[in-house]
């Protein structure tokens, strides 16, 4: 052969139909995305007692929807509570349905060689917001949301795109948790209810 490394590249007798997969994969994809669904009613949705609080989700990979790329959660917040602390690569954008509070925020200085390392800023930010606001999370910020109102919920709606996990970037880390969290407990509406009482 006239390639001086053809030597090597020749070497191996493993055989796989990985192109044939992928094409086969993209034929079926209209017949499987039709039998996927578009609308999600409430019951649809699961709760979910969570380290980061209240949750119940609208839009998951696991809930066999069309949707590829954003997972979306609602989240309940009771009154003069918090959610809990974490920290993420993707960015991550809130609509306020209801209530109104603050956000503390922490940028985080990355590097990313062969080891990925992350380290947080001294200045922690906050952000007011009310009901119609929508709440920008940086990527890769420590934030966390506080109810401001002693008396009344606030609901948040979280959306976040799910590429960055599906690229092997899901550095996603729990730094405190939801005064709320108790894995014992199982959320139903009766439940959230009793939330949405307390104080």
């Amino acid at each position: 052969m006239a390639w001086s490394e053809s030597k090597a590249w020749v070497a191996g007798a493993d055989n796989a139909p990985l192109y044939a997969n992928l094409l086969q994969e993209a034929t079926e994809a209209p017949e499987r995305n039709a039998g996927r669904r578009k609308v999600l009613k409430p019951t649809d949705m699961p709760w979910e007692m969570s380290r980061q609080g209240l949750l119940k989700h609208l839009l998951n990979e696991d809930l066999d929807t069309r949707m590829e790329t954003v997972d979306a959660y609602m989240q309940i917040i009771p009154a003069g509570s918090r959610s809990g602390k974490h920290r993420h690569l993707a960015e991550e954008c809130l609509y306020v349905l209801e209530g109104r509070g603050y956000d503390l925020h922490q940028d985080c200085d990355v590097e990313i060689t062969d080891t990925y390392f992350w380290k947080p800023q001294e200045e922690v930010k906050r952000f007011e917001w009310e009901a119609g606001d929508v709440i920008y999370v940086p990527p890769n910020t420590i934030h966390q949301h506080f109810n401001a109102d002693p008396d009344r919920p606030v609901r948040l709606i979280s959306a976040i795109n799910r590429i960055y996990k599906q690229c092997g970037l899901n550095d996603l880390e729990q730094l405190e948790d939801a005064p709320e969290y108790d894995p014992s407990v199982v959320l139903d509406g009766d439940r959230i209810r009793e939330y949405l009482r307390a104080r």
